[in-house]
């Protein structure tokens, strides 16, 4: 969201092109930099609109980055899946 912040008049991503982008860094989580990956992506996808989909993923966090600018995906469904049907602590 950061991106949105410095830039407002960077594009609003389709659900298709983050859908995209999410599965290219899930298949190739933690091989290639933010830069490769974007390079690499099946379609072209504008430099400022890929950028608001890596701060989108983050702030939800699928995505992170390391000191070297590779994307990982730490999403895991059955850990959520487990957290969400499990009980509150009441006091």
């Amino acid at each position: 969201m950061q991106q949105l912040k410095q830039n407002p008049f960077a594009r609003s991503p389709t659900l298709e092109t983050v859908q995209m982008v999410e599965r290219a860094i899930e298949e190739n989580s933690g091989t290639y930099t933010r830069t490769e990956l974007w390079k690499k992506l099946p379609k072209q996808v504008m430099w400022q609109t890929y950028l608001y989909i890596l701060d989108y993923l983050q702030s939800i966090n699928k995505i992170a980055l390391d000191r070297e600018d590779h994307v990982a995906y730490i999403w895991n469904p059955e850990l959520a899946q487990k957290m969400a049907h499990r009980k509150r602590i009441q006091l």
